[in-house]
């Protein structure tokens, strides 16, 4: 039985990616995923601002004095022999990849255009094998336009793009006027793969302290069926690969995500919640339920259930909303 797919130019050996998260963290961990049957690796994000406050730093500590004497200029070496980013991360690649045999991708996280996107040419130089770009950006200025700030991921993506060689995937979320022209757009820009989706975190209040407090929630295998949705609406109709994330937690989300498109099914709270060992467990309940079903490679059954035969994909999702509607009855 075959299980291997192909995502960001690389063959794997299944769809069972862990995604980016604090297990990474820890090489022994990375090396736990391989072993429990792990294609890939996303490590944990290296954000932003991190680079931004780096940079902020270095540049304070290479003038801070130098106006009193000019000799002082001659004490700190040029801004240019420095790295501007956490130089741990990028050893992390590198220690990643030689505890490792199966492919290594970096997570660089961010928002806004500006130089903290050169960060991933030195994590291709790491030794990364693949770059997954995340994008978390919900706008909040009520004068900005769906145009501008659709734009905004364009430029990301192509500042990142023009700098490293290895493929790029973009991990977006779903808020957009028009996911489908949206997702064209990125796969016209250069985008590899599409990460779908990120979740959407909002905070809680603390009433006794009267803050705000971030509270993460793990996903539940409910969260599955929006990257479900949108997958098997855009097989067919893009050049770029895809990835599910959220809610894959069990045998069968991962199954019914490769039959409306996916190339690989990311793993994040089932592994946070169960452990690592699940990797393998899911991989069981794949293969079983593909023997039982006669069911040969994962190449057959991707994309058997998406929409691509389907002339009005919108008139398709409209009538299961209404069928779903009428469908319900309380208990």
């Amino acid at each position: 039985m075959d299980l291997t797919t192909t995502y960001l130019g690389l063959t794997l050996r299944t769809p069972l990616v862990p995604s980016a998260s604090p297990l990474s963290e820890e090489i022994d961990n990375i090396r736990r995923m391989e072993d429990a049957g792990a294609a890939a690796v996303v490590l944990y994000s290296l954000f932003e601002e991190q680079l931004v406050l780096d940079r902020y730093e270095l540049h304070h500590h290479l003038t801070e004095g130098t106006e009193s004497f000019a000799e002082a200029l001659t004490y700190f070496p040029e801004a240019t022999e420095y790295h501007l980013g956490p130089d741990d991360y990028l050893e992390h690649i590198r220690k990643a990849k030689q505890a490792v045999a199966i492919p290594i991708i970096a997570s660089l996280n961010g928002t806004s255009l500006g130089g903290w996107t050169s960060y991933a040419k030195q994590m291709q130089a790491a030794g990364a094998d693949a770059l997954e770009l995340n994008v978390y950006y919900i706008p909040t200025d009520a004068q900005q336009t769906a145009e501008q700030v659709e734009q905004t991921y364009v430029d990301i993506l192509q500042a990142v793009k023009s700098a490293v060689t290895i493929p790029v995937a973009l991990k977006l979320g779903p808020f957009f006027s028009n996911m489908a022209r949206m997702a064209r757009r990125l796969d016209e820009a250069g985008a590899n793969a599409l990460v779908l989706f990120n979740r959407f975190y909002q905070p809680d209040i603390d009433l006794e302290a009267l803050e705000v407090r971030p509270r993460v929630l793990l996903s539940t295998p409910q969260a599955m069926r929006l990257p479900l949705t949108w997958i098997g609406i855009l097989y067919g109709r893009i050049r770029a690969d895809m990835a599910a994330t959220s809610g894959v937690h069990e045998a069968e989300d991962v199954l019914k995500l490769l039959m409306v498109g996916a190339n690989v099914t990311m793993l994040c709270s089932v592994l946070l919640q169960r452990g690592i060992e699940q990797i393998r467990t899911i991989e069981e309940g794949v293969r079983q339920w593909m023997e039982l079903h006669e069911y040969r490679s994962v190449q057959q059954m991707r994309g058997s259930m998406s929409q691509q035969n389907v002339a009005n994909a919108s008139a398709f999702v409209r009538a299961n909303y209404i069928s779903s509607l009428q469908s319900y009855k309380p208990e």
